[in-house]
């Protein structure tokens, strides 16, 4: 019976580093990026992972690369672990979101879960196909202690519908961050956005479209 998940953002890409919003763009791992798995990929054995899902976009594909090989197991990709498809935003900082489409911007403020991105998603959606792909995982029963490399929105989308109470969008996921759930009856934080395993190297993270 699955006991602990591990959800593990990817690491850098270029557009992580200039604000651009990726959505579901085939935007590779920088150099740093592949440094912050390279370090994840030290620790990954002394977690105990039995099976390792992730995102199929080229990002979480790459991240997941890196961590397998020292797993020594192929991770499972399934594209309801991707981001946000955030359509007609895709490859827009978040200021140019706000100036050059600002009534679905409000629209957005207005309704945060429910908002479709033009030729995109809800959040509402993507907790839907989230949870599906999450509950199947467990259906599957691979171990203990299992990972799953996905996205900010995914991983706010699946805690909020987890974890009692939580407010997932206060909850930072930095990139090459872990955050750690565990269940007895009901599923619990463990530990969120942990980058101790970086060793100093430099992380990042960004608010969701609906932040302010």
């Amino acid at each position: 019976m699955v006991k602990r998940v591990i959800f593990i953002r990817p690491g850098e890409t270029d557009w992580n580093r200039l604000g651009r919003w990726q959505g579901w763009v085939a935007v590779p791992l920088n150099d740093l990026g592949r440094r912050q798995a390279r370090k994840l990929a030290q620790f990954i054995r002394n977690i105990g992972l039995s099976a390792l899902y992730s995102s199929d976009l080229r990002r979480a594909v790459e991240t997941a690369e890196i961590l397998s090989e020292q797993l020594g197991f192929a991770p499972v990709y399934d594209s309801r672990l991707r981001e946000r498809n955030i359509g007609a935003w895709q490859g827009l900082t978040l200021d140019e979101i706000r100036a050059w489409y600002p009534d679905d911007y409000a629209r957005l403020l207005e309704s945060p879960d429910d908002f479709e991105v033009p030729g995109g998603e809800s959040f509402l959606q993507v907790q839907q196909r989230a949870m599906e792909t999450f509950d199947e995982i467990l259906a599957q029963d691979r171990g203990v202690t299992i990972g799953i490399i996905s996205h900010t929105t995914a991983i706010h989308a699946l805690l909020n519908e987890l974890i009692a109470g939580c407010c997932a969008n206060e909850v930072a996921v930095s990139n090459m961050s872990v955050t750690t759930i565990a269940r007895d009856d009901e599923w619990r934080l463990v530990a969120v956005d942990d980058v101790s395993h970086l060793e100093g190297l430099e992380t990042q993270h960004y608010p969701e479209l609906e932040d302010n």
